[in-house]
């Protein structure tokens, strides 16, 4: 982790936000958000002996909750504000909702998003905005956006929309969980939530916490992204020097400075994580992974990009939904906690929030195989074949099992194959399938080598 000089301790920012200022966010976009259902999940309330919701906020117009403060800020913009203009940074989400409110206002704005964005999320901004928007694709990650943003706000003097660092912008949030407590009747026992920037999480546990502070609440960040847990640990914001931005929702390197100091003002505890393993002296409670929150208590953990995946995938082939990767974090989150060890019983209520379905078609190949991998069911090896009539047919009789496949195979010099390896990619039937496949690989006479993910070799030749 990286800080600057100019840090600021967390709990200084005096901007906690109240249930008013949800409440009258809530009146401010009701004509431009859609109050999107709140619906039970037989599948995963089976799984967990608890009965789970899925609030389904990827059914926004926009596919996403991002409207809901990028509304209810723009809704509050003066006439002199209007008149210069917008510009706001996102990952692809909070650019639909400014995007949308343009048109609805007829203000002009210049969105600014990551050349990551997936193109269905660039094509759905350009739809909403139509003539009032200008999309600007600049640096690989929300945090470079972001910044060309804001230097277009100083030479322009256009009015920024943060994403999420701002009260407004929260409230706008909040109003999801207002609608949860109106759907269920009641705060749920356990609220599940998103963090990309922390706009949503601040919203949503205001309301709650406010409502009840019983409820508990667990915040979920993707493991190559864990930028409001390192700042829980450090005690003030920091610039995380790398992040995966596969979840790129959900993907920022520095967290908003009110949502840090409303999660450190709440208490929250964070779970285990390499990046800030051995901390001397970190300022909450590290917990090990699969730990869930006490009865009022706030807790952030992690999900590996591979398990979002699965979540996804099984979104889709169970409930029908589309899910983006941002969008599965709270289920997948669902699937790795001991929820037993609440002790809340079967008539506990656990909602998820399916924060967006902005999903890219053409990424449906990439999230099968993390999912497979994070399965343990796909695995790459580099094989040395000898040079000899019949060793691939040996190969295929005499190491792969009779429920493996083989999915890849391709020489690694394009030149002399006879004297190079081939990258081999193997799908077993069964996680367990592995070891029995190593150990008929070693009384082979083939040189076998297995890639890990995660090493240098892995990420190149995969």
């Amino acid at each position: 982790m990286q800080t600057t000089t100019s840090e600021q301790a967390i709990g200084q920012t005096g901007a906690a936000i109240s249930i008013d200022e949800i409440t009258a966010a809530g009146i401010r976009i009701a004509d431009a958000v859609v109050r999107t259902p709140l619906e039970y999940s037989a599948r995963l309330s089976g799984r967990v002996g608890a009965q789970v919701y899925l609030k389904r906020e990827d059914l926004q117009s926009v596919r996403s909750y991002k409207i809901r403060g990028a509304y209810n800020v723009m809704a509050q913009l003066t006439d002199d504000e209007r008149a210069r203009g917008v510009v706001a940074a996102s990952a692809g989400n909070h650019a639909q909702g400014v995007a949308y409110a343009c048109r609805a206002m007829n203000i002009r704005g210049r969105i600014y998003v990551p050349t990551t964005t997936p193109k269905q999320k660039c094509d759905r901004i350009r739809w909403h905005g139509g003539e009032f928007v200008e999309l600007i694709r600049v640096g690989d990650t929300f945090d470079a956006a972001a910044a060309a943003a804001q230097n277009d706000v100083i030479s322009t003097g256009a009015v920024w929309i943060h994403a999420f660092d701002d009260p407004r912008t929260i409230a706008g949030q909040g109003t999801i969980a207002a609608e949860i407590v109106e759907q269920l009747g009641r705060v749920p026992d356990l609220m599940i939530s998103p963090v990309g920037g922390g706009g949503c999480i601040t919203g949503t546990t205001a309301l709650l916490r406010g409502t009840d502070s019983a409820v508990r609440i667990l915040g979920v960040e993707p493991t190559g992204a864990v930028s409001l847990a390192a700042a829980l640990v450090a005690g003030h914001p920091v610039t995380l020097d790398t992040i995966d931005s596969f979840v790129d929702g959900a993907a920022v390197k520095r967290i908003g400075a009110i949502c840090a100091a409303e999660m450190a003002a709440a208490g929250a505890t964070v779970a285990e994580h390499p990046l800030y393993a051995g901390d001397p002296s970190p300022a909450t409670a590290i917990l090990p992974a699969g730990t869930v929150p006490p009865a009022g208590g706030v807790h952030i953990t992690h999900v590996d990009e591979g398990a979002i995946c699965s979540a996804m995938l099984e979104l889709y082939q169970n409930e029908g939904i589309i899910a983006e990767p941002a969008g599965a974090l709270t289920t997948a989150a669902l699937a790795e906690i001991d929820v037993a060890a609440m002790d809340l019983g079967p008539d506990a209520t656990i909602v998820c929030l399916v924060s967006g379905g902005n999903n890219d078609v053409s990424r449906y190949g990439e999230i099968i195989e993390r999912s497979l991998v994070h399965r343990g069911l796909k695995h790459y090896f580099l094989v040395n074949f000898p040079q000899e009539p019949g060793a691939l047919r040996r190969f295929l009789d005499e190491v792969l099992g009779p429920d493996d496949d083989v999915t890849l195979f391709e020489y690694v010099k394009r030149n002399n194959r006879e004297i190079g390896a081939a990258l081999v990619g193997i799908e077993l039937g069964a996680p367990d399938g592995l070891d029995p496949l190593l150990d008929r690989m070693d009384r082979s006479r083939l040189n076998c080598q297995r890639l890990h993910p995660g090493t240098p070799e892995y990420e190149f030749l995969t």
